[in-house]
């Protein structure tokens, strides 16, 4: 596969104006041109300011990210567009909330499983077990999958949070 044609997974940092109808214009600017978002996460980091934080997990083309960071930039309510994939060392997160239903061995094997991922148990019921758990997308992944035979009822996730490492800003 040419080096122009292989997908890539970037996460992109957006700082904007904290107003109403900035996440349907960015939003918009996928859809319209036929972009994917694989997650997408919104809170506003300074209240003073009125500026929030939309973190946007997209992939596509070396060529196809270049044009999504670019016309992201020429929104008019977007201050800053940083794509961390590529800007240096950063921490990602994801949340999520995942229901397990089971009595007997597989509660046992349940809790067992949870321990291993660090998930916390947050409602218990005699028949089932929510658990929170934070990491990494594939951490995630691979957990909710080892619940699947399980009794895996439901899932609720919050999609991914990152931030750049180091001292300075955004």
């Amino acid at each position: 596969m040419p080096e122009s044609a292989r997908q890539e997974t970037h996460i992109l940092s957006v700082l904007v104006d904290n107003e109403p109808g900035v996440l349907a214009r960015v939003i918009g600017l996928f859809s319209g041109r036929g972009y994917n978002i694989e997650s997408l996460t919104v809170a506003e980091i300074d209240p003073e300011g009125k500026v929030s934080r939309i973190t946007i997990v997209t992939s596509g083309t070396p060529m196809v990210i270049e044009q999504i960071k670019n016309q992201l930039g020429r929104l008019v309510p977007v201050h800053k567009v940083r794509d961390l994939t590529v800007a240096g060392p950063y921490v990602q997160r994801e949340m999520a909330l995942v229901k397990v239903r089971g009595q007997g061995e597989h509660r046992v094997e349940a809790l067992r499983i949870a321990d291993i991922f660090r998930a916390r148990v947050v409602d218990s019921t005699n028949e089932s077990f929510v658990f929170e758990i934070v990491g990494k997308t594939s951490k995630l992944n691979a957990f909710i999958e080892l619940m699947q035979p399980i009794g895996l009822v439901d899932v609720a996730r919050t999609g991914v949070v990152a931030i750049a490492r180091g001292p300075n800003p955004f």
